[in-house]
């Protein structure tokens, strides 16, 4: 197999939020990053080339999306999701997030009540919250050892005036890929209370083998009405910080209302840079993709067999997507906090706390396998090291 992910890319000094900013985020210097979802792979070869010839172009004026964005966000879905979508269906953003903040002012109420599943990535209740909307919390099940939805749960919160429900598929940070079954229920509830689904599938791309991601705009065509899909290749081809997504709206009421937000918040020109990446990825990242699974699902694999192993007190909730995996550190018996404190002191290894992901949480923390393996078994490893520790102490006490 082709060893490039092996490949370790020192990214200090470069702004990184990963690698810069530790003592700004966690109080620490010395923590190993395996946090923030980007990775610390290079982008595809034909991306760089494409950024290369564009900057050395000279000239970076003001820059609008031109046929060949569409073209290339139009054959992505079409052979990768099975989504046949019209060029005015697409709407550029310079992320999803941002976009969630844009799509909870212009198509939900104030005051609006708007449905999140915990344990759920933080920005989501944030942009509610920040939106003047209120956040109601349909926590996920689990049941025969995955996170399923609650639908009876989440049919209360519809009949009690629920407006929206933010989907995360697949989520993030428990890795569940929604199966077609799953989520033709939750369209039929959706529907049944008219209730507006706005769908994050930024993680859509990356899929373990056994599993199939399923577009929200598949299920039918009055669920693609209902909806608006988030997309972009920042997870996929790690090019965040070029601040490039795209979003599918096929009703034109709610894509009217979005871009009437978008023009009161003085949004209007894509990222030159972006756009050049976003068609290189598209168009000739697909082969590189593949490589990548072929990786995460090696690493995936040396994570569950060395925690098995090595400290097999902390439990792996096997990803069925993403790079990013939920780890069950409860049977340490820490409280939240001092798990956090544990892991970054401890084990100097920063995770994202579980706890900040909401109900559902505490007692869990989500790391980031998108790296080299060697990086990979020194998180571990340390991890390893800090509750061998932490075992020995509690024996003695």
């Amino acid at each position: 197999m082709d060893r490039e992910f092996d490949r370790v890319v020192e990214r200090r000094h470069t702004s990184s939020v990963k690698w810069d900013f530790n003592e700004e985020t966690f109080g620490a210097k010395d923590v190993l990053p395996m946090w923030v979802a980007d990775m610390d792979f290079l982008a595809p070869q034909a991306v760089i080339d494409a950024l290369t010839r564009r900057a050395e172009h000279g000239i970076y004026g003001y820059s609008e999306s031109m046929a060949g964005y569409y073209e290339a966000v139009r054959e992505w879905m079409s052979k990768r999701h099975g989504w046949s979508i019209e060029k005015d269906w697409i709407v550029f953003s310079p992320g999803v997030v941002p976009a969630l903040n844009w799509l909870i002012r212009a198509l939900a109420r104030p005051g609006a009540k708007v449905v999140i599943q915990p344990p759920i990535y933080p920005p989501f209740q944030r942009a509610i919250e920040n939106n003047g909307c209120e956040p109601v919390h349909n926590p996920l099940k689990w049941e025969e050892g995955r996170y399923v939805m609650d639908m009876t749960g989440l049919e209360k919160e519809f009949a009690a005036g629920a407006q929206m429900l933010i989907l995360c598929s697949p989520h993030n940070p428990v890795g569940r890929v929604w199966e077609r079954a799953e989520l033709e229920a939750l369209a039929q509830l959706c529907q049944a209370y008219g209730v507006s689904v706005i769908a994050d599938e930024i993680h859509s791309d990356l899929i373990y083998p056994g599993k199939e991601h399923v577009a929200y705009g598949t299920l039918s065509e009055k669920a693609a009405q209902q909806a608006v899909v988030c997309t972009a290749p920042s997870k996929t081809f790690n090019l965040a910080g070029l601040q490039t997504s795209n979003l599918i709206i096929p009703d034109p009421g709610r894509r009217q209302a979005f871009r009437k937000v978008m023009e009161r918040n003085g949004i209007h020109h894509p990222n030159v840079f972006g756009l050049t990446a976003l068609e290189a990825a598209y168009r000739q990242g697909g082969e590189w993709l593949d490589k990548l699974m072929l990786y995460l699902a090696e690493n995936l694999g040396f994570l569950t067999d060395y925690l098995a192993d090595k400290v097999p007190q902390v439990k792996v909730v096997r990803p069925e997507g993403t790079y990013l995996v939920w780890l069950d550190f409860r049977a340490l018996g820490l409280e939240a906090e001092a798990l956090q404190e544990f892991l970054l002191k401890s084990a100097r290894v920063a995770l994202n706390a579980g706890y900040t992901f909401g109900p559902g949480g505490a007692g869990f923390a989500r790391m980031n396998i998108a790296c080299p393996r060697v990086t990979l078994q020194e998180g571990l490893s340390r991890i390893a090291r800090a509750v061998g520790e932490l075992l020995t102490g509690q024996e003695q006490g």
